[in-house]
């Protein structure tokens, strides 16, 4: 055993040494490079993205009791989509990220965009909201200028505001009910104004209810898209009576996110109409 010479400090133990180390490491650690080992990086969120984490899920869907029709959605997160498997596995509609904020465009839009369409299938894009960034009305523009615009082809449906849970931080992104409520309104009068169309609103009964306080306001010109992954698809926001499509599952066949339109396939084409 070594002798200890007055004043000369103790042997630290390995472990106390790894230990200061690797804190030492985590204080030089830009705060960017700490945020991205809890969050995802910006521009990566997709519809659905906080349902499974927030709202639950499981259970196979219950069989319709009204003809429905078949459809997914896709982003960047699958890339080259397989459109001709899925149009013969029944699929007959799709919606595609198109935008996220004011920051992020999907390089897979076209392929996904035109993809779906030139297999026979009536599609749309959709925007993820990031209340926290812009403005409603700022994101409405950024949405219809990449991608997110309405032309009466009948294979075109209207835009979609994807409203849910804050991926990168605070569920309801830092704001009130009724400034969330505000910042819907600007994004829907906006691209309105903007295309002719209301635009349809996808969400989650639960974000809603604690993010809106449960606002039951843009039921009367807004189609519903509601998220839940479950046997059915509960109780709907305020408001709303019936739900126009539901998101059912994230883990389906060739696209993992399947969706249901609440009625035939006439009634897909009369939404692409207008």
């Amino acid at each position: 055993m070594p002798v200890l010479r007055p004043g000369f400090p103790r042997p630290r133990p390995l472990a106390v040494l790894v230990t200061a180390l690797l804190a030492a490491l985590s204080l030089a650690l830009p705060l960017g490079t700490a945020q991205a080992a809890t969050h995802p990086a910006r521009g990566s969120a997709h519809m659905g993205m906080g349902v499974l984490a927030h709202d639950g899920g499981g259970g196979a869907p219950a069989p319709a009791l009204v003809t429905q029709t078949e459809g997914v959605d896709v982003s960047n997160y699958q890339g080259n989509v397989a459109w001709t498997t899925l149009w013969n596995s029944g699929v007959r509609w799709a919606y595609t990220k198109a935008t996220e904020g004011t920051y992020y465009t999907n390089p897979s839009f076209a392929q996904q965009y035109n993809g779906s369409y030139n297999v026979g299938m009536i599609r749309g894009a959709y925007h993820f909201a990031t209340p926290d960034t812009t403005s409603g009305a700022t994101q409405a523009n950024y949405f219809v200028d990449h991608g997110g615009g309405w032309s009466r082809d009948g294979k075109t449906l209207p835009g979609v505001l994807d409203i849910e849970w804050d991926p990168y931080g605070a569920a309801c992104y830092g704001k009130s009910a009724s400034g969330m409520v505000s910042w819907i309104a600007d994004f829907l009068n906006t691209y309105k104004s903007r295309t002719g169309r209301d635009a349809v609103i996808y969400t989650a009964t639960s974000w809603w209810t604690q993010c809106t306080g449960n606002y039951g306001g843009f039921a009367a010109a807004n189609p519903l898209w509601i998220a839940r992954y479950a046997s059915d698809p509960g109780t709907l926001p305020a408001g709303w009576s019936y739900y126009t499509m539901w998101q059912y599952t994230s883990s389906g066949p060739t696209v993992g996110d399947h969706d249901r339109f609440n009625g035939a396939l006439d009634r897909v084409q009369a939404l692409a109409n207008g």
